[in-house]
C-alpha cells in the first residue's frame, strides 16, 4: 500500500531518513521519528548508497490515471446536490445510469454503472435505500 503524502512528502522524508542516519542514528529510532518501518529506513539508506541522492527522488505513480480529477469531482458533487431534475431527468432521483449519463455528457468520461456506486463512496455520498409506503394491500 502507498503511504500518505504528495510525493515530494515522500521524498523529502526519504532524504531526512539518511541525512538522520548520517548522523548517526539507528534505523529504528529514524522510523519512530519520521512514522515508518525500521526496513524502510533501511532500504532507503541503500538506495541511496547505491545511487546516490537521485535514487530517493519521487518517482511517478503506478497505475492508470483517474477519469475525472479532483476539480471534476468536486464540480460533479455540486451537480448531484442540485438533483438530477435540474439536468432534465424526469424525477430528482440519482440512479447509477444517470449518474453514468451526467458524467459522459458533462465531462466526457465514460464510467459503466456498475463502477458509479465505488465512485460515490469515494465522493461521500451512500447509497439510498428503496422506501415503500406503509399501507400493505
Amino acid at each position: 500500500m502507498r503511504p500518505h503524502g504528495s510525493p515530494s512528502q515522500l521524498e523529502r522524508r526519504r532524504r531526512q531518513a539518511v541525512a538522520l542516519k548520517e548522523q548517526g542514528l539507528g534505523p529504528a529510532a529514524i522510523a519512530r521519528r519520521l512514522g515508518t518501518t525500521p526496513q524502510s529506513v533501511c532500504r532507503w539508506v541503500r538506495r541511496h548508497r547505491q545511487g546516490g541522492a537521485d535514487a530517493l527522488a519521487a518517482r511517478p505513480i503506478p497505475g492508470r490515471p483517474p477519469k475525472l480529477t479532483a476539480r471534476r469531482k468536486r464540480a460533479l458533487v455540486s451537480c448531484l446536490l442540485k438533483g438530477a431534475a435540474a439536468f432534465g431527468f424526469a424525477t430528482d432521483l440519482w440512479t447509477c445510469p444517470r449518474i453514468a449519463q451526467l458524467i459522459a455528457q458533462r465531462y466526457g468520461a465514460s464510467y459503466h454503472v456498475d463502477a458509479i456506486p465505488r465512485l460515490m463512496a469515494g465522493l461521500g455520498f451512500s447509497p439510498s435505500e428503496a422506501r415503500t409506503s406503509g399501507r400493505r394491500a
